[in-house]
C-alpha cells in the first residue's frame, strides 16, 4: 500500500524587495516589488507501507518545509501530496489522527504540567481506549525509559528526555505514519 505519494512538490515564498532607509520603505509602499524564494523545487517520491526514509540536506534545503506540507500544516505552491490516498492540507483533522509528528523545535507536551498529564490529555484528544493507552505507556516505559520523568513538568526535562517524551506522545495513538523533523546531531559531533 502506498503510504505517501508526492508529485512535483514546490513551495515558494514572496519576499519583499526593498531599498534601505525611509525612502526605500516609502517606495515599497507605493510600488511594492517582490522576489520569490524557492524553498522546495519540484520533488517527487513514493513511500510504501513498511518503508523508512531519511531526508538529508543542509540547513535551508527545504526538509522542514517539505515535512510541513506532508503533515498538512502548510499548503504547497504547486504539486500534490497524498498521505494514505488523501490530501493532508484539505483533510487536516483526519490526517492528524493518522500521523505522528515530532518537530525538534516544537513540543507536543504542555510546558507547565507533568508529562503524564500531557499524555492523559492526548489520550482523550485521540480517544485512545484505556487498554491501548496502558499497553503503550508500559511499552514506552521499557523502550524509552519515560517512567523516570513522568511526574516532571516538560519545562524541567533535559533535551534527551523531552525528545523521548515527544516521541512517545507522537506514537501514543498508534499512527501508521510517523514524521521526525529533528536535528539529532544537536550537541554532538555529526558529519
Amino acid at each position: 500500500m502506498e503510504m505517501i505519494e508526492v508529485q512535483n512538490l514546490k513551495k515558494g515564498y514572496r519576499i519583499a524587495k526593498k531599498s534601505a532607509g525611509m525612502m526605500g520603505n516609502l517606495r515599497h509602499l507605493v510600488m511594492p516589488r517582490y522576489d520569490t524564494l524557492e524553498a522546495v523545487r519540484g520533488i517527487s517520491f513514493r513511500i510504501e507501507e513498511g518503508e523508512s526514509v531519511a531526508f538529508l540536506g543542509l540547513n535551508g534545503a527545504g526538509k522542514s518545509t517539505t515535512i510541513k506540507m506532508l503533515t498538512g500544516i502548510m499548503k504547497p505552491s504547486e504539486g500534490t501530496v497524498k498521505i494514505m490516498g488523501k490530501d493532508p492540507f484539505t483533510n487536516r483533522i483526519e490526517n492528524a489522527r493518522r500521523i505522528g509528528v515530532v518537530f525538534g523545535q516544537k513540543s507536543q507536551l504542555w510546558w507547565d504540567i507533568p508529562v503524564i498529564e500531557s499524555f492523559r490529555l492526548l489520550k482523550n484528544i485521540y480517544g485512545i481506549p484505556k487498554r491501548q493507552y496502558e499497553r503503550n505507556m508500559e511499552k514506552f516505559g521499557e523502550i524509552l525509559g519515560i517512567h523516570e520523568f513522568l511526574s516532571q513538568p516538560a519545562r524541567k526535562l533535559s533535551l534527551g528526555q523531552r525528545v523521548r517524551a515527544d516521541l512517545a506522545a507522537s506514537l501514543l495513538h498508534e499512527p501508521p505514519v510517523l514524521f521526525l523533523d529533528v536535528n539529532w546531531c544537536k550537541g554532538f559531533a555529526c558529519a
